[in-house]
């Protein structure tokens, strides 16, 4: 799929709203699935994303903000770097479901989440040794790894005190997202039991590291915007389906190259030996006696720290028939975020909400 099936976020964002140049330079790099181009020219939704996207920025900026340089530096760090916001929005999205709609509840819940996202991040990064997030250096690299873990951990604090300024019910959720995310990192670090189906372990650790966060977007989204409790259900179920679906087609876009445009190299979970669903499946064929798999298998299991060690690995994955039957798992994940909505009425949000759940597994990084 080309670039333009994504679009830029910044597009039409009122002159009500008071960015200052590099805020809006962020917004204006946040790239929107294609369907969200109908989003943004319905004449009652379009211009409510729109602003929303905007103060959603606005406030996460100042809320990380700090009056000592190095930790104001150190906390902005990811969040200057932009990304796609996929969290924020679906918070934005639910919430049109509602009477309320978009409010200031709505962008503070929306901001919550991806604070909760950025923290996870640094400590990811740290666990990682990452070299690059978005194509820009991490922070354990720039400032080494306890400045980042802290930074998580103040950028956390910071977002469990929005979600205390709305009330028991969402500091509960946060709490207990934040379990999740959490639990799925400790589960993928340990990995599985020996009586345990490797591949319903994974995703299992994916539905707690990564689906949980989406899921609360979409309680969040459908709570604050006065949607009720059938669609605050809806969203959960929808955001827990589109998450596993997202992290499946990254999982794939590792081995394919292709999440070179995000700033993150091809093959890091390769040369990390994180397990991931291409590499499982590859295994599974290996040990059913594929002769072609289990030689990759060799290519994987070696000293992949020297980049050409780690192409050889990457392309030969990439060609593998389990990297397929792992986009064909992300694909039916997708699928099934889309049948959640179901019960939901036919319009544009409905149709912006399907969009999003096909672009997270039509997206070329």
């Amino acid at each position: 799929m080309s670039d333009s099936s994504w679009t830029s976020a910044g597009h039409g964002v009122p002159d009500s709203i008071d960015l200052d140049p590099a805020t809006q330079a962020i917004v204006a790099s946040i790239q929107l699935p294609a369907g969200f181009r109908a989003l943004a020219e319905d004449p009652e939704f379009g211009p409510a994303v729109l602003e929303g996207m905007a103060r959603v920025e606005k406030k996460l900026l100042d809320a990380i903000a700090n009056s000592d340089p190095v930790i104001d530096r150190a906390s902005r760090h990811l969040a200057e770097a932009g990304g796609k916001r996929v969290r924020p929005l679906l918070v934005l999205l639910s919430s049109l479901l509602g009477e309320r709609g978009i409010n200031d509840e709505v962008i503070k819940s929306a901001t919550i989440v991806e604070m909760t996202h950025l923290a996870t991040l640094y400590h990811d990064d740290v666990m990682d040794d990452a070299p690059l997030r978005r194509g820009a250096p991490t922070a354990q690299h720039v400032w080494g790894n306890s400045v980042a873990i802290l930074t998580g951990d103040l950028i956390l604090a910071r977002a469990s005190v929005l979600g205390a300024e709305l009330g028991p019910q969402a500091v509960a959720l946060q709490a207990r997202t934040f379990e999740r995310l959490c639990l799925g990192q400790l589960h993928e670090f340990v990995g599985p039991s020996e009586s345990d189906d490797a591949v319903e372990h994974y995703l299992q650790v994916m539905s707690d590291k990564t689906a949980s966060l989406l899921a609360a977007a979409g309680e969040y989204g459908t709570w604050f915007g006065g949607a009720g409790d059938d669609a605050v259900k809806i969203l959960s179920e929808y955001g827990e389906k589109v998450g596993i679906a997202f992290q499946l087609a990254d999982d794939v876009l590792d081995v394919t190259g292709a999440s070179k445009k995000s700033g993150k190299i091809a093959g890091t979970d390769l040369r990390e030996k994180v397990p991931t669903l291409p590499v499982l499946l590859l295994r599974q064929d290996a040990a059913a006696g594929d002769a072609e798999a289990a030689r990759v298998v060799e290519l994987i299991d070696a000293d992949l720290s020297s980049d050409e060690a780690l192409a050889e690995a990457v392309k030969a994955l990439a060609a593998q028939p389990a990297t397929q039957r792992a986009w064909a798992v992300a694909k039916e994940w997708s699928a099934a975020a889309v049948e959640s909505l179901a019960p939901l009425p036919e319009g544009t949000v409905k149709s912006a909400l399907a969009s999003f759940a096909d672009a997270v597994v039509t997206r070329e990084g």
